[in-house]
């Protein structure tokens, strides 16, 4: 017995020794550090506006209604939803592999041993013994076999690797969670942007309207000047054929209004209706046009993106832990318990009862190179989610820092267009006045009418990218999501 014993615990050990030769893996190369500041300059504010619910951030009761319905019937946040509960399901699985199986079931057997095999031979003499009589003596020269029980195999995880997988796919249920909120974030963004796009257009179509009524008031203007012989035709040719632009104009509008409504539709996960809209655009209370972005340090990692890139890096770690003791060997232990007779008149006989156990040392030798493959897959998919979270942080930041610039360069562009709109429709008063009294061309007046409507047009751009800056910023810093 010891001689063979000793010989088990020298093969242990070379299992053993032979998986410990695996070396931990070097990290990947560092990338550069983070800024303190989003911007150069004293801190100003250490408080990020990502923190504030979107029901607060975003004010207009129509807007925050569509918020509503999209996170509700969403499909891109239903299929994040669905892609939680496969890894929560994954995670289950995990954890099972760390408790033992249980199994009941029974097997029936019939056997016909040879005369001259050691079970043959060994039934015969048996029943020649003076202790086998009566339903003790074994039944020939078919021999059957009755069991009914449990039956039980676990792997004890002494090296981690079962422990170690278990983490990584618990460490992917809140990677896919995080993932979920970087839906929920991007739907809220972009039901944001659309809406206030459509308020735009409206308000561009209502634009387009307006100056359509005043052109056709000029067009009857010049065709009496016509018929006083103050203008030629011409005059009348070049004031109707820009009408019939600015028309134009609005069609493509109400085009650009219905492409806009039917994407948002199914962003809201239905089918097109009508879009209800809140106040116009100049009359819209709109977003803040100054927002605390606070540190990097903390206004990053509360996106999403950047938290489900830094769980996935964990649980690829603990992959690579799993593939390290994957290297080892295994210890098994399969008992098992139930009653076991050659008569079925006896199988449920208390002296019938029969238990067990055996256990198992299993250890990779002819495999290896399968196992190394896994572990350097591991290793491989550990630099590249370290490289991917840097990339989100940087990505993150980047963001952030255009943001930050968006809005207060266009703070600037709709104050100075503003400015503008109002200098040409003064313009284009004087240019009237000038030319009932005949002191300006027709010419002058056509310049004038097309520079205040692309003016007003192009306020109208500025007002609507000044509104999508605020809302891509509070996107950047990980707002929308609660």
């Amino acid at each position: 017995m010891r001689p063979l014993f000793a010989a088990f615990l020298g093969f242990s050990l070379t299992l053993l020794a032979g998986g410990c030769r695996v070396a931990a893996p070097t990290g990947p190369v560092a990338s550069p550090r983070a800024p303190r500041t989003f911007a150069p300059g004293p801190l100003a504010d250490t408080v990020s506006v990502g923190a504030t619910p979107w029901r607060r951030f975003f004010q207009d009761p129509a807007l925050a209604g569509l918020i509503d319905t999209a996170l509700q019937q969403n499909l891109d946040l239903r299929v994040a939803v669905q892609r939680v509960e496969v890894f929560q399901a994954q995670y289950l699985a995990r954890r099972g592999a760390l408790l033992p199986t249980v199994t009941a079931g029974g097997t029936a057997g019939l056997d016909r041993y040879g005369r001259y095999t050691l079970n043959g031979v060994g039934n015969y003499d048996t029943n020649f013994s003076g202790n086998t009589v009566g339903d003790r003596r074994i039944p020939g020269p078919i021999t059957p076999d009755l069991f009914v029980g449990l039956r039980s195999s676990w792997e004890i995880d002494v090296w981690g690797k079962l422990r170690s997988r278990r983490k990584a796919a618990y460490l992917r249920v809140l990677s896919s969670e995080q993932g979920r909120n970087l839906v929920v974030t991007n739907v809220v963004a972009d039901v944001a942007r659309a809406y206030y796009e459509l308020l735009t257009l409206d308000n561009q179509l209502a634009t387009l309207l307006r100056n359509a009524r005043f052109q056709q008031q000029g067009l009857e203007l010049i065709r009496i000047q016509k018929e006083a012989g103050r203008v030629t035709e011409l005059a009348v040719q070049q004031f109707a054929a820009q009408a019939l632009r600015t028309e134009s104009l609005s069609y493509e509008t109400r085009q650009r209004i219905t492409e806009t409504e039917t994407s948002l539709n199914q962003l809201l996960g239905r089918y097109p209706q009508p879009i209800r809209r809140g106040p116009a655009l100049p009359n819209q209370q709109g977003l803040p046009t100054r927002l605390g972005a606070g540190l990097p340090a903390t206004a990053l990692l509360r996106r999403p993106d950047v938290r489900q890139a830094e769980l996935e890096l964990q649980a690829s770690a603990a992959e690579i832990s799993a593939a390290r003791a994957a290297f080892l060997p295994s210890l098994t232990l399969t008992p098992y318990v139930g009653l076991n007779a050659f008569r079925a008149s006896l199988l449920l006989d208390p002296s019938s009862v029969v238990f067990g156990a055996v256990g198992g040392l299993a250890g990779p030798i002819l495999n290896r190179a399968q196992i190394r493959a896994d572990y350097r897959q591991a290793i491989a998919e550990n630099y590249q989610g370290y490289y991917r979270y840097q990339q989100t942080l940087q990505a993150g930041f980047r963001e952030v820092v255009v943001g930050l610039q968006g809005l207060e360069n266009y703070r600037a562009v709709v104050d100075l267009r503003g400015r503008e709109v109002a200098q040409l429709q003064s313009a284009l008063a004087t240019a009237n006045d000038l030319f009932v009294a005949g002191y300006a061309s027709y010419l002058e007046v056509i310049t004038a009418q097309r520079s205040v409507l692309e003016a007003e047009l192009s306020l109208a751009d500025a007002r609507q990218a000044q509104l999508l800056q605020s809302v891509n910023l509070y996107r950047a810093l990980g707002g929308g999501w609660q």
